[in-house]
C-alpha cells in the first residue's frame, strides 16, 4: 500500500486531550507520516520519542512566518530535532500589492537561509491564493514568478477557488512535493474523503503518478477527529482493495 501522511490538524481535539496518545491510533490505521501544526507545549526530545514509538517519520510541519522571525534558530533546532525538513508556510497576507510584496520579499529571505541548514521551504494555499486580491494580482501566480519555493497545494480548496485540482497539479508537478487530500462541499464545509464532492479520487490518482507525497486532511472532527481521519484511510484502502 502507498505510504500516507496525516495533518495533525485533522485531530487537534484528540491533542489537546492527550497529544501522547494522539499518534498511536493514526499508527495503528496505517498511516506513516505525520504533519504539525502545533505541538502542545511537548519538547521535541518528546515528540521525537511519540515518532520513534510508532515507527513514524514526519512530512512538515505548518509554521507562521512570524515564528522565523522571532526565533529562527530556535525554530531550526527544534525541527531537527524531530526529523522534519520542511516548513510550510500558512496564515500569509497578500491581500494588498504591498502585502504580496513582502510575501514574497519574506519567503526570498528565508528559502536560502532554511535551505543551508537542509529544510525545504514550502507553501500552503487556502482558495484566496487562485483569486484576484485588492489590487488585482492573483497571489499564487505572482508567489510562482517571484520565487523558487515549494509547494504544498490543498486540493479542496483550489476546488473552491473554482479550479480543476487535477490540472493544477499538473501545471504545478515540479514544484509541488506533496499535496492535501480533501473532500468537502461546493460551499466549504470539510468532510471525510469519499463523502463530499471534491475530486479526490482523480485527485489522489495523479498526484500517485507524478510522485507527489499525500498528506490527508480532514477538519470536520464528526463526530471527533480520529473517527473522521480512520473512515479517510478507510476510503484509501477501498480504492487499493
Amino acid at each position: 500500500m502507498k505510504e500516507f501522511g496525516v495533518q495533525l490538524y485533522s485531530v487537534r481535539d484528540a491533542g489537546e486531550q492527550d497529544f501522547e496518545k494522539t499518534l498511536d491510533p493514526l499508527a495503528q490505521m496505517g498511516y506513516t507520516h505525520m504533519e504539525f501544526d502545533e505541538f502542545f507545549g511537548h519538547t521535541a526530545e518528546e515528540v521525537k520519542a511519540m515518532l520513534d514509538r510508532n515507527g513514524l517519520k514526519v512530512s512538515g510541519a505548518h509554521i507562521n512566518l512570524p515564528f522565523l522571525d522571532e526565533d529562527f534558530d530556535g525554530m531550526v533546532k527544534f525541527h531537527k530535532a524531530i526529523g522534519n525538513t520542511r516548513f510550510i508556510v500558512v496564515g500569509t497576507r497578500f491581500k494588498t500589492a504591498e502585502q504580496l510584496a513582502k510575501l514574497i520579499a519574506d519567503l526570498n529571505k528565508y528559502q536560502p537561509m532554511l535551505a543551508a541548514e537542509g529544510i525545504e521551504l514550502c507553501l500552503h494555499n487556502h482558495h484566496k491564493e487562485f483569486l484576484p486580491n485588492e489590487d488585482g494580482q492573483i497571489p499564487m501566480k505572482e508567489i510562482w514568478e517571484n520565487t523558487n519555493i515549494g509547494f504544498e497545494i490543498d486540493t479542496y480548496w483550489a476546488y473552491i477557488a473554482g479550479k480543476d485540482p487535477v490540472k493544477v497539479l499538473e501545471a504545478m508537478k515540479d514544484r509541488v512535493p506533496l499535496i492535501h487530500l480533501k473532500d468537502g462541499d461546493e460551499k466549504s464545509n470539510g468532510f471525510s474523503l469519499g463523502s463530499g464532492t471534491a475530486p479526490v479520487a482523480q485527485v489522489r490518482k495523479k498526484a500517485m503518478e507524478l510522485g507527489m507525497h499525500i498528506v490527508v486532511e480532514s477538519e470536520g472532527l464528526e463526530p471527533d477527529g480520529i473517527s473522521e481521519v480512520s473512515r479517510c484511510m478507510d476510503w484509501l484502502k477501498s480504492l487499493e482493495a
